[in-house]
């Protein structure tokens, strides 16, 4: 399991939120048998995705965040729920590049430096909220910090790291966002600046011993910070046999007739993997259902 730690500031102008995700990032390397590079992009954006649905205010809410860029990873897609338990998926698992030129993991050649991130927000409203910038780094947490920015006008900062050892095995994976509402002072963004200049790495901070909550009230020191909320976060697919009848009966008769003549089908999630099969007279029954 992993956990989130969110902390406000006295005056209530600044919020922090900082998660620890190894055993989440390890799950994700687990299903997608995914290369080192592609263990650290991946793992970083559901450490992001999970902090910006843990953000949510209703139950049922989720956010979908999807990159797409120009390298060999293809897209990259994450789904959190407002609990902050997160899925994730990846066009291609297995990429091998050369290190950067800092000797680390190259995510940002990995994910490319030339497309778009989209964040897609279902709060249970007719119709979902939906934002979309370019990719400006690659990294993932300058991007992610130029979405909440440009999308949503949020003044933001996002710090994320995985950091995966040579057996492709995950040593640690984390991250923060700091949030400043409309009425924060110029102290505070002056005071958060100096907090993040003297910062370590999140991994050196992770693989130092410090907790999520360590984490998230040093962000925010000399804002007099009080933690909020604390809650375990999981690596988490909601799919379900059910789900995958509906989709299917939304295919229509005449596909559905296609399927049954193919002597069934098996659909495979792609957030976790599961299989699930329908034999031709399965098919058929769903068949009359969408008739109807």
């Amino acid at each position: 399991m992993g956990r989130i730690v969110r902390t406000l500031s006295k005056d209530a102008s600044v919020v922090c939120s900082a998660i620890e995700g190894k055993d989440i990032v390890s799950r994700i390397e687990e299903i997608h048998k995914t290369s080192a590079v592609v263990t650290a992009g991946l793992g970083r954006l559901a450490m992001a995705t999970s902090l910006l649905g843990f953000g949510l205010k209703g139950e049922k809410d989720s956010v979908t965040v999807r990159m797409a860029g120009d390298g060999p990873t293809g897209a990259l897609i994450c789904v959190a729920d407002s609990f902050g338990n997160v899925k994730a998926y990846v066009q291609n698992p297995i990429v091998e590049i050369p290190l950067n030129d800092k000797g680390k993991l190259d995510v940002k050649g990995a994910i490319g430096t030339q497309g778009t991130l989209s964040v897609v927000k279902d709060l249970g409203l007719k119709e979902p909220y939906s934002g979309q910038v370019p990719i400006v780094s690659g990294e993932v947490a300058e991007d992610i910090t130029s979405y909440l920015a440009l999308s949503e006008q949020v003044p933001s900062v996002c710090a994320l790291g995985v950091l995966v050892n040579p057996d492709l095995t995950v040593n640690c994976a984390g991250g923060f966002l700091i949030q400043l509402l409309p009425f924060a002072p110029e102290e505070a963004i002056d005071i958060i600046e100096r907090n993040i200049n003297s910062m370590k790495s999140v991994t050196e901070m992770l693989s130092d011993g410090l907790t999520v909550e360590q984490i998230a009230m040093k962000a925010l020191e000399g804002l007099e910070p009080n933690v909020l909320d604390d809650f375990e976060v999981n690596y988490r697919c909601d799919c379900s046999r059910a789900r995958v009848e509906k989709a299917l009966v939304s295919l229509g008769k005449k596909d559905l007739a296609e399927l049954e003549k193919d002597g069934g089908t098996e659909v495979n999630c792609q957030f976790c993997e599961k299989k699930y099969h329908f034999t031709p007279e399965e098919i058929r029954t769903l068949a009359e259902e969408a008739q109807r």
